[in-house]
């Protein structure tokens, strides 16, 4: 089996077990996904942060965004432009999210265009991923492509029972350093500041 087929056959488990999971569950881990994350020292000094835009399955990560533009930060969200290709775009407001591509909410397509150099702290999904912080995405290489060009700080957001230690990777597949789950703070593989 090649890796792209092992990846493939991996999206398809994980979007399976994903489709068990409580929502209850997923709502609980979001909660303290959130708390660590708002308390990660990385985080607290960003001037500016890109983060997902969470739906489905995949934390929701409203609560987050809601906390850096409280605090002042500048805050960029995903938009598709176009088959692997997503800019950062500056809201100001949630309210300005609006269906776009691949049903995902998104800014309006004359919000400001950022750089990943103006990035200080990126928030990153994934499908699955391990405490190493290899990720399995959904398969467009949006954010292997974002994460070709970045060179700030970045986090993963994965719920704990979506963790798998084996995850197929190829040369283009960029590692997260920090993994954040609703456990934690695994840095490098290692827990880290675990609550």
């Amino acid at each position: 089996m090649t890796r792209q087929e092992e990846k493939q056959q991996l999206r398809k488990t994980m979007r399976a077990l994903a489709g068990t999971l409580s929502p209850r569950y997923l709502e609980k881990a979001g909660q303290a996904i959130m708390r660590y994350l708002t308390a990660m020292p990385e985080y607290c000094a960003a001037g500016c942060v890109f983060c997902f835009v969470g739906r489905g399955t995949e934390v929701d990560t409203r609560p987050i965004l809601e906390h850096a533009l409280a605090a002042g930060k500048r805050l960029c969200v995903p938009l598709c432009v176009d088959k692997g290709i997503m800019e950062l775009r500056e809201i100001t407001s949630l309210d300005q999210l609006l269906p776009g591509s691949y049903g995902l909410l998104e800014p309006p397509a004359d919000s400001p265009r950022l750089t990943p150099d103006e990035v200080d702290f990126a928030v990153i999904p994934c499908l699955t991923c391990n405490c190493a912080g290899q990720r399995l995405g959904k398969g467009g290489g949006y954010y292997d492509r974002f994460l070709s060009h970045y060179r700030g700080g970045s986090v993963m957001l994965c719920p704990e029972l979506l963790l798998r230690d084996e995850i197929p990777v190829e040369p283009h597949d960029y590692p997260i350093p920090w993994v954040l789950t609703e456990r934690g703070l695994y840095e490098d593989g290692i827990p880290a500041r675990l609550g």
